[in-house]
């Protein structure tokens, strides 16, 4: 009597291994991987091993980490599983992609609103204005990005105001002012 083999693969094997080969090609461990987008590292590695298939949100957030391609991504996104609706159909802002009476600008906004701190900032400029991708250093030297924001010039302009206010009031402003405390009011049989 033959044995079968048992066919066991891993339900997302294909996802997990891209997502893992993703993070190798970067040379990234998967503790930095799981600490930039803030989910358990034990997650990552079954979400890797294609035992796990990610919630729509981190599968988002990965996609962004890694800065896929737009078909990369919607691949990705295929291979877990979800449906068209709520694909990434586009991971990237391109001025020349808006040429045309006909085009529909469509973004992709993310609803996290975790406060990640940085300690760089590249920008780019070019005719639609000016993008701002803020980095981290991550291992052996490198610069990992983690957040990007485009924006009009005017609209620049009147970031840098705000920041330069801001940084002024932080400067001279140690002890934020309140309001004076309420006076005591007197008996009316001691009012002059």
């Amino acid at each position: 009597m033959s044995e079968q083999k048992s066919h066991n693969t891993p339900p997302f094997k294909t996802l997990g291994s891209h997502l893992k080969y993703l993070r190798e090609q970067l040379q990234q461990s998967p503790a930095e991987v799981s600490g930039a987008v803030e989910i358990d590292e034990s997650m990552l590695l079954r979400i890797e091993e294609g035992l796990e298939r990610p919630s729509e949100d981190i599968l988002l957030l990965l996609i962004s980490h890694y800065d896929m391609q737009d078909q990369e991504a919607v691949q990705l996104w295929e291979l877990a599983g979800y449906d068209g609706d709520g694909a990434p159909t586009s991971t990237r802002f391109r001025p020349e992609d808006m040429v045309g009476p006909n085009k529909q600008l469509i973004m992709l906004l993310a609803m996290d609103m975790r406060t990640m701190y940085s300690d760089g900032l590249d920008v780019n400029i070019n005719q639609a204005g000016i993008t701002l991708n803020f980095t981290q250093a991550s291992g052996k030297g490198q610069r990992m990005p983690f957040g990007r924001i485009g924006m009009s010039y005017d609209q620049a302009q009147n970031v840098l105001r705000t920041l330069q206010d801001a940084l002024l009031k932080a400067r001279y402003l140690k002890h934020p002012r309140g309001l004076p405390a309420p006076k005591k009011e007197q008996p009316e049989d001691q009012v002059n």
